[in-house]
């Protein structure tokens, strides 16, 4: 058994986790830290967990978890996993940050965009961005790996086929992209209190939203240059999921049947991405706490777009699943291994 420990395990996506964990047929769940339930049984934070997991909330110190663990998940704010992450390389640990501190191959797009020095600049080259349907080969090898965030994890697979393919004009690509309120966190925060989200719809990180340059560092990779994407989130008043609507002016002409057997070819052996039969779109409830992520499709012969749909959870395949997952292939386990289930629908 693999013994494992989580750090921050009482927010949404340490929770997550730990509800994952707890039935993984090849992991010991051995630490939970938390500062604001140190002390506390894990199941009195989250009652739903009562009878699947018997730990207390402890307040560790990086180095009094990564000793008791062969692998830890950092399920924490930006900022918070550079010393946990240094502790790790000195003991030889793996590590998956959920957070975005080595997301980015340079930390100076890490300064630029979340206003904090790199605390650990060092390790960047090392980690691996954790999209196993990109990055598997590198994820097995890996000991540090950075979970990537919710809405680039639908952006990047909806794109993915029609980059490798160099299909796009890659000055044409919009994503608007909607998110349930637990993608802003346990904390409370007046923009999501229920009569802040309730019957209304807001945009918000116009033009610089912090995972915009996570989104083009990805397709970059994947269009072989630079890429700049127009990318505009909005809250909707759900507690899970993202939906994701895509635009992108094709360079050459395609029907919708090759947009379809293109993407089939280009996921046909990945286990968490179902690609939808054209005119059927993806609905968030069809994913809602799955690792699944739907593709609906489309080409707009009049516009000479293709239009793609993208459908995720966020606390599990834009979290805590796709941790799982990555986890799963740095250990040698099946990749869908505590993941293989439906969403819940209704």
């Amino acid at each position: 058994m693999l013994k494992v420990g989580i750090i921050g395990a009482t927010g949404y996506t340490g929770a997550e986790l730990v509800r994952l964990l707890s039935r993984h047929p090849q992991v010991e769940l051995v630490a939970l830290t938390s500062q604001s339930y140190a002390g506390e049984d894990f199941a009195s934070v989250y009652p739903a967990l009562n009878g699947y997991i018997d730990l207390q909330c402890a307040d560790l110190s990086p180095q009094e978890l990564l000793e008791q663990v062969d692998l830890a998940f950092i399920a924490l704010p930006h900022g918070h996993a550079f010393e946990v992450a240094k502790e790790a390389a000195r003991l030889g640990k793996r590590l998956i940050d959920l957070g975005a501190d080595f997301r980015f191959r340079r930390a100076e797009t890490y300064t630029e965009w979340y206003g904090l020095e790199h605390g650990a600049p060092e390790l960047t080259a090392r980690a691996v961005y954790g999209l196993p349907e990109v990055y598997r080969d590198e994820i097995r090898q890996a000991q540090l790996v950075a979970n990537p965030g919710c809405y680039p994890t639908s952006a990047i697979l909806a794109l993915a086929p029609l980059l490798k393919e160099g299909l796009i004009d890659l000055d044409t690509i919009i994503i608007d992209a909607k998110s349930g309120v637990s993608g802003a966190g346990r904390k409370a925060v007046v923009n999501s209190l229920f009569v802040e989200c309730n019957e209304n719809i807001h945009a918000y990180g116009v033009a610089g939203h912090r995972h915009t340059p996570e989104i083009e560092q990805a397709l970059s990779f994947l269009a072989g240059q630079e890429v700049r994407v127009s990318f505009t989130p909005h809250l909707v008043p759900m507690s899970r999921g993202i939906l994701s609507t895509i635009y992108v002016r094709l360079n050459r002409e395609i029907t919708g049947q090759d947009l379809h057997s293109l993407y089939r070819a280009f996921y046909g052996r990945e286990p968490f991405v179902r690609v939808l039969p054209p005119g059927r779109w993806p609905h968030t409830r069809w994913v809602y706490g799955s690792n699944y992520c739907d593709l609906g499709l489309a080409v707009d012969r009049r516009t000479g777009r293709a239009i793609i749909v993208s459908a995720i959870d966020n606390l599990t395949k834009g979290a805590s699943g796709q941790a799982v997952q990555n986890m799963n292939i740095m250990c040698g386990f099946e990749e869908t291994a505590g993941l293989d289930y439906p969403g819940l629908c209704p």
